[in-house]
């Protein structure tokens, strides 16, 4: 069966030009004489320009939203995002491991990618940036106010002076410019191929499927996702390009598999 579906976005590719591909992470939390600092930095991949570096008090997705917000405001959006497997950017608990930060992009637009597990090397260029922001790392900072002027301070110096080889010995500055793409607080509805079935996620994150609920995820609340039929009773389910699972008839009954059985044509 020949279908018109966007391959995973969990497939790394590399970046062929800024604002291809933004990299994130949270960098190992340390503490300051009042409280603890867990970094939190946002990068283009092709011109390692380091578009956020903050010092933040928590990895959840409410300290970290405005961050991103704020970076996508400044610079436009990104076409893919590239992230590990951690909070907020991931949940081993819902299908394809969406968080609410993950869904958000989505609906901006932005492609999601992210490393395998226990292979921080596949997001090479940011680990060794992260090796580098230990120049501007103080415990025993009094706040985190203090310990993001030295932030704000290793940014300029990173961005503006630093040469990096992979660069032509020139500083990310002189490569990096910001996207076309504008960000927009109120993004279009997720259009889906013609060829797909439609079914609104309710307020419980089910969706009616032949007359019963059937449940995908609480995050995906009045979204629409989009289904196509696989085999015979099996059905791949998506938001956006992003493979939820696949449910597959037993009986009377739906199953749900969270392993793809089906190969999509691409």
């Amino acid at each position: 069966m020949t279908r018109s579906v966007p391959p995973s976005p969990t497939q790394r590719k590399e970046a062929t030009a800024p604002n291809v591909l933004w990299t994130i992470d949270h960098k190992g939390a340390f503490d300051l004489l009042q409280g603890r600092c867990y970094p939190l930095t946002i990068c283009d991949n092709a011109s390692r320009y380091l578009l956020k570096c903050e010092a933040l008090p928590s990895t959840s997705e409410a300290d970290a939203r405005p961050i991103f917000e704020a970076a996508f405001r400044e610079f436009g959006l990104p076409e893919r995002i590239r992230s590990d497997n951690g909070t907020p950017f991931a949940s081993s608990q819902s299908p394809a491991g969406l968080t609410q930060l993950s869904v958000w992009f989505i609906k901006l637009g932005i492609e999601i990618e992210r490393i395998d597990l226990g292979h921080p090397e596949q997001n090479g260029a940011h680990e060794r940036m992260h090796r580098t922001l230990e120049e501007a790392i103080r415990p025993g900072q009094l706040d985190i106010e203090q310990q993001q002027r030295a932030f704000d301070c290793f940014r300029r110096i990173y961005n503006l002076e630093r040469p990096h080889e992979s660069l032509g010995q020139r500083p990310p500055s002189e490569v990096y410019r910001t996207s076309w793409r504008p960000f927009v607080e109120h993004p279009p509805t997720i259009s889906y191929p013609a060829n797909m079935t439609r079914r609104l996620v309710s307020e419980k994150g089910s969706i009616s499927w032949e007359g019963k609920p059937i449940s995908i995820t609480k995050l995906l609340q009045g979204e629409e996702i989009g289904m196509v039929e696989s085999a015979e009773d099996r059905w791949d389910v998506f938001f956006s390009s992003v493979w939820l699972c696949e449910l597959q008839r037993k009986e009377n009954t739906w199953e749900q598999r969270r392993e793809r059985s089906s190969v999509l044509n691409r």
